[in-house]
């Protein structure tokens, strides 16, 4: 694979800015997207930040940009502000290479008045949150009857913050013929099925740093059932995993479980067959947003569960056939992550976990795992919920725009909104929980009060 720039069929100012600025040699996800993008067709790339995705759609569209028709060209759409700022400058920086390139970020949480006033004097690129550049084409003061290239940026996250219906709304505004560039960290069914939608013959790009395989390291530890709470604490102070699902062969043992790891200063929640619907869905928000670390669960509660990144899988019980410890650790390490499975077995079911050993299972006492006093497992963010949902014609930009003006929120503050039809989840940093909820109690969402608690 030619890494060099230069092998790419870019003007020779393209290529002398770009070695000005730094850009000698490429990336994988640059050396594997740029040629097709240059080529017009529609990519769908698994890239995550660091991986130099902005340069190669930022290349792609700036390349075929045509500086006299002053117009929107091309639209770069991201969840959240802090990335559209972040973008808009890098790609300013690449536009060095030709004078009168204008590029303008439209985003919630900025003024509106000042947006118009430079959307007046007209832009070739535009960089913005969804919310945002729907509210722009509902009012008519952007247009994109022009535009040749799309881009979603971060699509995972956007769909993680609710953006879908957003998403939807602008493409109706924006003409069939065009070139759709979609860049996303995880390759999810939802991708896949937006890339489906939005896409035409979508090339799929998935760089050879992300190509991994799958692994899971899986290790076995004998401990006393008198024991077993001890252990499982100790192998979360050991590993410090980010999210774990803790499964049981019952629902009985599920309830307890939770209950026994509060009482140890470990944020768990537990989902089981017993819940009513609206009880599994603030478990399943809480623990899909990172408001909390643990998630206890039996088989038949588990099924359907769609968590993307999961650190590490707990059979706390040993699983009754082989298929379903490998439906279960399977949940671990996924898109060339690294997950870590473990089972905790007793002396009474050595014979049946002797069935699992082979080169790559690792067999161990539980006194090898670190104790650590104090240890304790607080959630990331903390979920807020707001008494108005779809049916109040609320949106996740207006959430967004409501947290991060009025509230004063960053946006790298506020993870996963979750909207249903009479209730929205909005999961915000732990340390900020109490600030958010106040200023939001006493604020509006398009110019309407609603009722604001904290899950």
């Amino acid at each position: 694979m030619k890494t060099n720039f230069q092998t790419l069929p870019l003007s020779n100012d393209m290529i002398q800015n770009l070695d000005n600025i730094g850009y000698t040699q490429m990336t994988p996800v640059q050396s594997e997207t740029l040629p097709l993008i240059l080529q017009g067709k529609d990519v769908i790339a698994q890239a995550k930040t660091g991986s130099g995705k902005t340069a190669a759609f930022g290349i792609g569209l700036l390349n075929k940009l045509q500086v006299k028709k002053f117009r929107v060209q091309a639209l770069v759409l991201c969840p959240t502000r802090e990335l559209a700022d972040q973008v808009a400058k890098e790609l300013r920086n690449i536009a060095k290479f030709a004078h009168n390139i204008k590029i303008l970020t439209l985003c919630g949480g900025a003024a509106f008045g000042p947006q118009l006033g430079s959307l007046r004097h007209g832009a070739h690129i535009i960089v913005g949150t969804p919310g945002r550049i729907l509210k722009h084409l509902n009012k008519e003061t952007l247009s994109l009857e022009n535009l040749e290239t799309l881009v979603l940026d971060e699509a995972d996250r956007m769909l993680d913050m609710g953006f879908i219906e957003e998403i939807d709304k602008v493409l109706e505004y924006a003409p069939s013929e065009r070139q759709t560039l979609l860049f996303s960290a995880t390759y999810t069914n939802e991708i896949t099925f937006i890339s489906d939608r939005i896409q035409r013959d979508a090339i799929s790009v998935k760089t050879a740093s992300t190509e991994v395989a799958n692994k899971i390291q899986e290790i076995f530890y004998e401990s006393s059932e008198h024991n077993k709470i001890n252990t499982l604490v100790n192998i979360f102070s050991t590993f410090k995993p980010e999210n774990i699902i803790v499964f049981t062969n019952t629902k009985i043992v599920a309830k307890e479980l939770a209950e026994n790891l509060a009482k140890n200063k470990i944020d768990a929640l537990a989902i089981h067959g017993d819940l009513e619907q609206y009880e599994r869905n603030d478990v399943l928000v809480q623990f899909s947003n990172k408001s909390c670390p643990v998630l206890i669960a039996t088989d038949v509660a588990a099924r359907g569960l769609d968590i993307k990144e999961l650190s590490m899988v707990v059979n706390y019980d040993v699983p009754h056939t082989e298929e379903t410890y490998t439906h279960r650790i399977g949940r671990t390490g996924r898109a060339g992550a690294e997950g870590i499975a473990i089972t905790l077995y007793n002396e009474e079911e050595i014979e049946d976990v002797m069935e699992y050993k082979n080169d790559t299972r690792v067999f161990e006492g539980a006194e090898s795992l670190k104790k650590v006093n104090g240890f304790e497992m607080k959630p990331q963010n903390v979920t807020l919920v707001i008494e108005g949902g779809k049916k109040d014609k609320l949106r996740a930009g207006d959430l967004l725009g409501a947290l991060t003006g009025d509230v004063g929120l960053k946006g790298s503050s506020i993870g996963k909104i979750d909207i249903y039809d009479r209730q929205a989840y909005v999961a915000i940093e732990r340390e900020l929980i109490d600030e958010a909820h106040k200023k939001l109690s006493n604020s509006k969402i398009k110019n309407k009060k609603f009722s604001v608690w904290v899950l």
